[in-house]
């Protein structure tokens, strides 16, 4: 079973879950609006992806704490730290399978675990 993170008001994750649903895959869903991911979480996710592209940059925290700006000087476990305290800065949503972690919804990625 999948592990999907989601903010269940986002239309891109409600996309995401359509497709899954559709599909018959089988998921564990978590609002990342309540339930952040942990920096240990992050930590090793970021072993797969590279760290940065965890942020959410069009989402207005983002844009609201210049982060655009500060990432670059901020170390690794400074923006693990950032992500773990805000939901709402982690793109999303997050599908964890057994071999990989994919961000955001494109659908042919979703295609590949078919």
């Amino acid at each position: 079973m999948y592990l999907f993170i989601c903010y269940p008001k986002c239309s891109t994750c409600k996309k995401a879950k359509a497709f899954l649903d559709s599909h018959n895959i089988s998921y564990k869903e978590r609002n990342i609006k309540t339930e952040n991911p942990t920096s240990k979480e992050i930590k090793q996710w970021s072993k797969k992806i590279l760290l940065k592209k965890f942020f959410n940059t069009s989402g207005i925290i983002y844009k609201e704490l210049s982060l655009k700006e500060k990432l670059p000087n901020m170390t690794e476990e400074e923006q693990i730290e950032l992500l773990s305290k805000n939901g709402m800065l982690v793109k999303r949503p997050i599908l964890i399978t057994e071999n990989e972690i994919i961000l955001g919804f494109k659908e042919k990625e979703y295609e590949g675990l078919l």
